[in-house]
Order: C-alpha cells, then structure tokens, then sequence
C-alpha cells in the first residue's frame, strides 16, 4: 500500500484518480482548494499558495507517490490573450506543481524512493489554438518533469508526466474565452476535428493508478488511444511548419 497524495481532486480526474486509488487499496490523500466542496475531502491545497502547500504536505505525512493534477483553462488567440490571465493560468499549471513537487521531494529523497507523477496533456507535446496558454503551461512542465527526472533518479525517485488527450470530465464544457472586438479570430473557436470518443475520468484515473505501480516509470506516459496517435503524427511531421493535425 503507498501513500498517494492527488492535488485537484474536487471533480473529474482527480476526483477519479483519488477513488481509484483507494479502490486499490492505497491511502489517499485527495486534497483541493476548496475541501467543503465535497463532505470526504477534509485537506485544503491551494498550490499557488506557499503557504497552503508547506501545510498539507505536512498535514499528509510521509508521501510516497505525488498525483500532480490540478490545472485550470481558458481560450483566447494569442493576439487576445491577457497577459495576467496568463501569468495565472502559467502560476497553476505550471509553478503550482513546482510548489508540490518541491515539498514532498525532500522527504522522498531522505526514504530512498517516491514517484512523482504531474498531468501534462497531449498539448504539452503539440499546440492547437484557441489553448496556445495552456498549452504553453504544459510545454514548460513537460521540460521542468525531464529535469527533474535526471536530477532525481540517484536519490531512488522516479518522474513521469501523463499526456491524456480529450476527456469527457466537463472542464472544457464552459470555458473562459478572450477575444478581440470584431474578433478576427472567431474561426479558431470552432475548435479542430474529433477522432472518436474523449476518454472518461475513470480511463484517465486507471492509467495514472497503473503508472504507479509498474516496476519503472517511461518518463511520458500517453494516454489514450487518441494522445497515442497524434503524438505519433507529431514526431513524423516536419519541423519547419505548423503541426495542424486536429484533436
């Protein structure tokens, strides 16, 4: 049984991940930023807050896997973007899960072991408007996960990112959306074309239980058929032009 410790958890994946881990018998630490928002989640981690995190690590006790979920979301061309919207989705996604992994590492390195899982997306690994923020967010992760991958393998602690593509969680049912006046971008909003079904939360949480439990973590863990082919296509596309493969 390992101690699992899941940011994010108030609804979709995490809330997913956190049953599924308890379903395999694991202590689960699910925490959010709100914790009244659900009657058996009594944790508050708000990781753009210092001093929120330092508690509930310390709150959690000896953490020996890091579910690194929480993330938040908004639409806009580049053009459109607001630059404090930016700096805050960037201080979530990004910088909260430095937050987290900087706490719990110091006592994974002094035990020897610890895994470090951090929700990336298939958009860390390509762009397609109108999510160039988020994904930029995820980008910059996905390079600080590599990192801290090397630098933590000799202390017995192992890093891996999770690359779902779309999920039926209901994040992207009503997301904030910038646009310009007389917008001329307005076509990016009709988003790029479907393949198939989204994966559930409960598919996503399944993968992210599993990557917990193999013997060795692959650094980049795709997840879903969909994330699996269009970071295929990504790496047979030439490098000189945009990447426009619709997800």
């Amino acid at each position: 049984m390992a101690s699992v410790l899941i940011t994010g958890t108030s609804k979709g994946i995490g809330r997913a991940t956190a049953k599924e881990f308890a379903r395999r018998g694991h202590r689960v630490i699910a925490t959010a930023r709100n914790p009244e928002t659900l009657a058996d989640l009594d944790v508050a981690l708000d990781v753009t807050d210092p001093e929120s995190v330092t508690s509930a690590v310390a709150k959690a006790g000896d953490v020996d896997v890091l579910v690194s979920n929480a993330g938040v979301i908004f639409y806009a061309a580049v053009e459109a973007t607001p630059p404090d919207e930016f700096a805050r989705i960037f201080d979530q996604n990004t910088v909260g899960a430095l937050r987290v992994a900087q706490a719990v590492l110091p006592g994974m390195r002094a035990r020897g072991s610890g895994r470090l899982l951090f929700m990336s997306s298939v958009l860390g690994r390509i762009v397609l408007p109108p999510a160039a923020a988020y994904a930029a967010t995820k980008w910059a992760l996905e390079a600080i996960v590599e990192a801290l991958a090397i630098e933590v393998a000799p202390f017995g602690v192992q890093a891996a990112l999770l690359e779902p593509g779309r999920v039926s969680s209901g994040a992207l049912d009503d997301v904030t959306t910038y646009t310009l006046a007389d917008d001329p971008y307005a076509a990016l909003l009709n988003g790029g074309a479907s393949r198939g079904e989204p994966m559930t939360p409960e598919d996503v949480a399944r993968g992210v239980a599993d990557a917990a439990e193999v013997s060795r973590l692959p650094l980049r863990i795709p997840l879903g058929d969909e994330s699996t082919h269009v970071i295929a296509a990504r790496r047979q596309a030439p490098d000189d032009v945009p990447f426009t493969v619709g997800v």
